[in-house]
């Protein structure tokens, strides 16, 4: 999806599943995105650092740094204190989301999720995204 200058967005999915990270990477190309990879918590903070997405696309249950550690550790930065976030996991319980919400996600989305649920918010937190 091109953004008001016309350059292609870019998302970080950070999932340590691949065969989650391929069925995001699949719904997300053929939303216009352009897709980057992060199979953990620890990779996800270096590709960041190295090249600022657009938005992060978060699961919460990742060995080493998970979702929460994350989301906390971009808040707590301020290159990316702003940067939307959107955890997406498999925990639906209220201690979790409200966990996710208070560490700074700006969605919490449980899976499964439709994909034009999932792009929907993307576009959503994209367009509400604070100018830096």
């Amino acid at each position: 999806m091109n953004d008001r200058s016309g350059v292609t967005q870019t998302i970080l999915v950070v999932d340590d599943e691949a065969m989650a990270r391929t069925l995001l990477r699949l719904v997300l190309a053929r939303g216009g995105f352009q897709v980057r990879e992060a199979e953990d918590g620890y990779d996800a903070l270096r590709k960041v650092e190295a090249e600022l997405p657009d938005l992060v696309l978060l699961d919460v249950m990742m060995p080493g740094l998970d979702g929460f550690e994350v989301c906390a550790a971009l808040r707590g930065a301020e290159k990316t204190a702003v940067l939307p976030i959107l955890m997406l996991s498999a925990k639906t319980d209220p201690a979790s989301i409200n966990k996710g919400l208070q560490v700074g996600a700006t969605s919490y989305l449980t899976k499964p999720l439709p994909p034009d649920e999932l792009l929907d918010a993307i576009h959503a937190a994209l367009a509400n995204r604070p100018s830096c």
